[in-house]
């Protein structure tokens, strides 16, 4: 399965024509998601196999924990997240943990959902070649882009949480 470099075209057809911005970021949503049933299937009919032989056990398993704790966010954040994220291992997870397709659906489309308009409002602010910076910094820190997610993440849930216990 090979990918389309999405978030340059979505660029380029915002940067060409913002009043159409929404229905660009919706339609590249709809149509990774779409693009992500196959591997959804794949797993579901025999990815455990797949996934084991992809990455290590210790991997395996923290990745069945963050499933088993926040299904929904363990999917959506590397939705959510530019290559070389690798994406497809936890499309593959969510079928062999057993996820509800309908959960899976919208958990893909709300984390790229989220990407795809992040893209487009920096590309309408810095320009197209904000794409091609954006891809080599995040290469280059990706530790610390994924800390600061999971920072951001944590923060915001643990802000929900004491809200919701008042």
């Amino acid at each position: 399965m090979f990918g389309l470099p999405v978030d340059a075209i979505v660029a380029t057809y915002v940067y060409q024509d913002r009043r159409r911005l929404l229905f660009y970021v919706l339609m590249a949503s709809a149509g990774s998601t779409l693009g992500s049933i196959p591997l959804y299937l794949i797993g579901y009919l025999g990815g455990e196999k797949v996934l084991r032989r992809r990455i290590s056990e210790e991997r395996f398993q923290q990745i069945h924990r963050s499933f088993e704790q926040h299904e929904f966010w363990a999917l959506m954040f590397p939705a959510m997240l530019p290559p070389p994220m690798p994406f497809k291992i936890f499309v593959l997870a969510a079928a062999v943990f057993e996820m509800r397709f309908r959960d899976f659906f919208a958990a893909i489309f709300a984390g790229r959902c989220v990407r795809f308009l992040i893209l487009s409002l920096l590309t309408l602010w810095f320009g197209p070649q904000i794409v091609q910076l954006a891809g080599a910094l995040f290469r280059r820190h990706f530790s610390w882009v994924i800390g600061a997610v999971v920072a951001g993440a944590l923060a915001w849930f643990l802000t929900w949480r004491r809200k919701k216990r008042k």
